[in-house]
């Protein structure tokens, strides 16, 4: 038994080493790009039709700031079509149908359609909509998003080159400062635009259309089979299909378009487990092409980290079940001391961790030290979410299929701004939780055990366990519960 459980424990932490040291790839390639700039460019001659698609289901808090700031984008209004894509349910409905009356009113090239039937869901109303799009080009923005009035200028631009089928912009955050939970996820997405996005794509590798705050040019959409609705990240789906297909995405940096963070960790929990699911669902329909392709082996290797790094989290809830007995293993069986000296050496993943994170922050924040301080925090919130995310690997692998439940959104950008009391609150509780909660009284054991046998080196890490599954189990009661 000791040797079964020190295998698995040993094979769980070589996958989480494996995916932890990979930002040190990225750190390679990202000084090895770092002078690499993208011209702005400007638009030559007449401006081409743009559509802009604003899917939406059941948005009553942020429809009316999302259609007045896409009316507000500068250019020229007869070469801007808009499409209220909206699929919801409730008197969101008649909100954004009266928004649309009124500018269309104004001059404004506007329309709404409704679906009943929600087919497809997101990816259906995209391509439902495609289907009446006038724009040569097409962009997309979640109902969370508050695009720039020069959008479309500082986009537009680069599809000058024909092969150019999509380009990207980075998120910003509206309620970035308003909770440990927003701070926790701009971290996170910041670590992925900066050092992930902008590295792949300066080095030549795969990126992904976000699904929001992005263009694509409607011809490439077409040719890569238009969108699917057989994973949860239709986004992801239809970028390595266009790119396995030869077009080439741009990723800008330095153009931002700011969107609201969920504030509420039951939402956040619906967003991580939507995307993680569904990554792994591209991964499972997507792969077999990319090693069936004539790519170089390099760029067949990072889309395959670049599509199956979720499949880490299970293996994170095998650490943190093991890692206890593990302890006390070593302090009750003998002759297993090269093992303990050989797992040392995992220490180095989470040392790439951080320096994934700090460049990242570093590159595009003046007070990069402060917002570090959260790190320890991020970590554990990380490990915290792995039971929710595992449910979504598990889910994915045996071919379980769930609707698209999308994340709601509360208009939430300054600290007086209030959620609790709003509709769309999740207030159901998951079996997750209880779990969540099980594993953090399982780790008050497991410290008190490690001080038993002076295992101090232990504690620290089995802190960061009790911090993550007690806070997140926690706080996805409490909220469940707000009044």
């Amino acid at each position: 038994m000791e040797d079964l459980i020190l295998l698995v424990y040993f094979i769980s932490l070589t996958i989480l080493f494996s995916f932890g040291i990979h930002g040190l790839v990225m750190l390679y390639y990202y000084r090895k790009t770092r002078h690499i700039s993208i011209p702005n460019g400007e638009i030559i001659g007449e401006y081409p039709v743009v559509t802009i698609q604003l899917p939406m289901f059941n948005e009553l808090y942020v429809v009316e700031r999302l259609i007045k700031s896409v009316c507000n984008i500068n250019y020229p209004k007869d070469k801007l079509h808009v499409q209220v894509l909206d699929d919801s349910t409730d008197e969101s409905i008649q909100v954004a149908e009266n928004l649309v009356k009124e500018y269309q009113a104004k001059g404004f090239d506007i329309e709404y359609i409704h679906r009943t039937n929600r087919e497809g869901y997101k990816a259906g109303a995209l391509k439902a909509g495609l289907e009446y799009a006038k724009g040569e080009y097409v962009a997309i923005f979640d109902a969370d998003f508050v695009p720039r009035e020069d959008f479309l200028m500082k986009t537009i631009p680069h599809f000058i080159d024909n092969n150019v089928g999509m380009v990207q912009t980075r998120w910003e955050h509206l309620n970035e400062d308003y909770s440990f939970i927003t701070r926790a996820a701009a971290l996170a997405l910041d670590g992925h635009f900066v050092m992930e996005q902008q590295v792949r794509n300066k080095s030549g590798f795969f990126i992904n259309f976000n699904g929001t705050a992005g263009v694509w040019r409607k011809d490439c959409i077409i040719d890569a089979g238009n969108w699917h609705a057989d994973t949860l990240t239709e986004d992801l789906d239809l970028s390595y299909r266009a790119q396995l297909r030869g077009w080439r995405f741009v990723f800008l940096n330095d153009v931002t378009s700011p969107a609201e963070l969920p504030a509420d960790i039951n939402a956040l929990k619906t967003q991580q487990f939507r995307w993680t699911k569904g990554a792994v669902e591209t991964a499972i329909k997507i792969l077999p092409q990319v090693f069936k392709s004539s790519l170089p082996y390099k760029i067949k290797l990072e889309c395959f980290i670049h599509l199956t790094s979720n499949i880490v989290f299970p293996f994170i809830i095998l650490v943190a079940i093991l890692n206890i007995p593990l302890v006390v293993i070593k302090n009750t069986v003998g002759g297993y001391d090269g093992y303990y000296t050989l797992m040392s050496v995992f220490v180095l993943a989470s040392i790439s961790t951080f320096m994934f994170y700090m460049f990242a922050q570093r590159a595009i924040h003046l007070d990069w030290r402060r917002r570090l301080l959260l790190f320890p925090v991020f970590l554990a919130g990380s490990m915290g979410f792995a039971v929710n995310n595992t449910k979504a690997v598990l889910e994915a692998l045996i071919n379980k299929k769930t609707g698209f439940e999308r994340t709601p959104k509360y208009n939430i950008e300054g600290e007086k701004d209030q959620w609790k009391n709003k509709k769309y609150v999740q207030k159901r509780i998951h079996w997750t939780v209880i779990i969540e909660l099980l594993l953090a009284v399982y780790y008050v054991v497991g410290i008190a055990i490690s001080a038993y046998y002076l295992e101090i080196a232990a504690i620290p890490f089995q802190l960061m366990f009790l911090l993550g599954f007690g806070t997140v189990g926690w706080m996805s009661l409490r909220h469940a519960l707000a009044k």
